[in-house]
């Protein structure tokens, strides 16, 4: 036995999935000659239970085997697969042909019977069973049966079942233990909205200087979050904001009094990660917002970002954390052709122990203030192996801490911090926008690295603003919530995605008057009230996530094709027996992914993914119009991106 999954590449880190996620388990097993073998999977959960599963041949041409299993138990699983000799599949085959030819009969009777008696000689299985089997052998040794009453026996389901339940097995031959991480579900599935406290109740005064939001007006927010069914608020670093280069609006270097600067840049007289920002609150002001948040069904998760404001306590106690230039100046960030002036990258060369000792006394200082989830800031620019003990440190201690890495970067390193612990990931996501980058992809993402790698897909973000949004209008942004919301188990958006905020400080992918850098003033109700918003939207693909599991998986989702190459077409599929409902579920999308036309074609689906024959009806029911039609494997599709872009279509229930 080889080439087993789940697995990392390497096998230097533990594969890993989240409880109830549909593993797919695959070990490529073979045996000389023509004799037929069997596979099954030993499962050892975190408090001892073992189970044992049968795979079934992929008959692939590749000798590969497949089971799918849904841990539900959290922590590390063990697990093995052992192949075996299937001495009754093998009898099977060769009585059918050989007694139906007329060939070897007696031989092949003597065979079964042998077999048969062996069977129902074995006390673990039920009486009823063993009687069955005995009288079967006892008819093959009977030589006033007929060979065609012994081919009934070879043929019976019945007799089949009691050895597809209890193989008759020989040379068991195990393959090595393997481990599993099993994470929380919140590690894998989630709807995440972003928002920057400092703006929701923000207002400016007679003077024309603006009044700061505070975790006492952004409460006032919360309600609506939860109310277009998202699961997690994430919130840009809470902490005081460095004053020396302090950015003004649109990442100018000219300040004026008021200009509350980039919350990245962490660090001033008033504390550093540790300490709330004045303008925001106190600690128990924020701790108070949590509990909010919770009683929404929110959870809170908070930005980790390893740098300093040139005015942080740091800079002061541990130069030996930054990088001096010959000049005696500090470095500060760049991302050319981006500069940040009023950020100080960390250098972990010179005091490695004393970056780590202070990183995890500040993730340890949130986690007591009630934060489980957190933001990681550019963790492709510190060592991997930092970011590995930390995780590992912290999750030793808090196994239900989720970190999620804003690793924006190649993909070897993007790869590297999901291996070395990181629950999920952004994405390249936000750049595949046309039919062949979302195939590549979204097969990318749900299989290829999905043993070790959950994407979390947001559509855009303080940084991010791309040009299929800056000119697709409000069609864009329904196409790439839909995207989102479907093919990943975790979407996020940034506030003001519901507004089409879409307008681009000119030769940027950021929106002009970016809130890194000053207050905004948003009239939640205002707006909805007058229908500039897909925040319904938002809310009926929150809705249909929650109500499908099939759509809180990360793996199962195949590619099936049309004949137009804007017409995006992809279906999910979660069998009954993995379904936490009992029901299966399957979700088919199709996505006209040119947000500036009307695109009619064909569109062809493999329904044998989803257990009904090529060939055979079906009904489906859209579940953003509420219409229904009858499908096939050949079905035609008219979709207009300035009406409806994008079908989610409920499979009736199929196997």
């Amino acid at each position: 036995m080889a080439l087993s999954r789940p697995s990392v590449p390497g096998n230097l880190f533990r594969p890993s999935a989240f409880a109830g996620e549909a593993v797919p388990f695959t070990v490529t097993a073979f045996r000389e000659g023509h004799d037929i073998i069997g596979v099954h999977l030993r499962l050892l959960s975190p408090s001892g239970a073992e189970s044992l599963h049968s795979l079934s041949a992929l008959h692939d041409g590749f000798d590969r085997w497949r089971v799918q299993v849904a841990p539900l138990e959290e922590g590390v699983w063990t697990f093995w697969f052992e192949a075996f000799g299937d001495d009754f599949a093998t009898w099977e085959h060769a009585a059918d042909l050989k007694i139906a030819a007329g060939v070897d009969a007696p031989l092949m009777r003597e065979m079964g019977a042998r077999l048969l008696a062996a069977a129902g000689a074995e006390k673990d299985r039920p009486a009823d069973e063993r009687a069955a089997l005995k009288a079967a052998a006892a008819s093959l040794r009977d030589e006033s049966v007929p060979d065609a009453g012994a081919l009934d026996i070879v043929r019976d389901p019945a007799i089949a079942a009691y050895f597809h339940a209890r193989p008759a097995q020989s040379l068991l031959t195990p393959g090595p233990r393997q481990e599993l991480l099993v994470e929380r579900a919140r590690a894998g599935v989630g709807a995440w909205y972003e928002f920057f406290p400092r703006s929701e109740g923000a207002g400016r005064r007679k003077d024309g200087t603006v009044k700061s939001g505070t975790f006492r007006t952004a409460k006032g927010r919360l309600p609506g979050v939860a109310a277009m069914g998202f699961d997690v608020l994430y919130l840009p670093p809470i902490h005081p904001i460095g004053e020396i280069n302090r950015k003004g609006p649109n990442n100018t270097l000219t300040t004026k009094p008021g200009d509350p600067g980039s919350p990245w840049a962490i660090g001033s007289a008033a504390g550093g990660h540790d300490t709330v920002h004045p303008d925001l609150g106190t600690l128990a002001d924020f701790r108070a917002f949590v509990r909010a948040a919770a009683e929404e069904g929110l959870e809170v998760a908070l930005d980790f970002a390893l740098q300093a404001a040139p005015d942080h306590p740091w800079v002061a106690e541990h130069p030996e954390w930054f990088t001096t230039l010959p000049d005696g100046s500090i470095a500060y960030a760049e991302n050319p052709p981006k500069k940040y002036q009023d950020i100080y990258p960390i250098n972990f060369d010179n005091d490695p122990e004393g970056i780590r000792a202070e990183a995890l006394r500040i993730v340890r200082h949130w986690i007591a203030q009630g934060v489980k989830i957190f933001r990681v800031d550019n963790p492709h620019t510190k060592p991997l192996q930092f970011w590995e003990w930390l995780i590992s440190t912290v999750n030793a201690e808090h196994p239900d801490v989720v970190f999620l890495a804003e690793a924006f970067t190649r993909p070897a390193p993007l790869q590297g911090l999901a291996q070395g612990g990181f629950q999920q990931s952004y994405s390249y996501f936000t750049w595949r926008n046309t039919k062949a980058e979302l195939e590549d992809f979204f097969g990318w993402i749900s299989d290829d690295t999905a043993d070790f790698m959950r994407p979390n897909l947001f559509v855009n973000t303080p940084d991010i603003l791309t040009e299929y949004l800056q000119y697709g209008g409000r069609p864009a942004y329904k196409i790439r919530a839909a995207l989102a919301a479907t093919a990943g188990a975790s979407y996020g958006v940034y506030a003001g995605y519901e507004l089409i905020e879409n307008v681009a400080r000119p030769g940027s992918e950021e929106n002009i008057d970016n809130e890194k850098y000053e207050y905004k003033f948003r009239d939640w109700d205002a707006v909805a009230a007058s229908g500039a918003t897909i925040a319904p939207y938002l809310t009926r693909l929150n809705e249909i996530r929650r109500a499908h599991p099939a759509l809180r998986q990360l793996r199962g989702l195949t590619i099936h094709w049309s004949d137009d190459d804007a017409i995006l077409v992809y279906v999910k599929h979660l069998p009954a027996s993995l379904s936490e409902t009992g029901h299966s579920d399957t979700i088919i999308i199709v996505a006209n992914v040119d947000p500036h036309s009307m695109r009619q074609t064909t569109v062809h689906i493999d329904s044998s993914v989803f257990g009904i024959p090529p060939g055979e009806d079906y009904r489906v029911e859209d579940l953003i119009t509420g219409e229904s039609w009858t499908w096939n494997q050949d079905n035609y599709v008219r979709l207009d991106a300035f009406v409806e872009p994008v079908h989610i279509l409920h499979v009736k229930e199929t196997r």
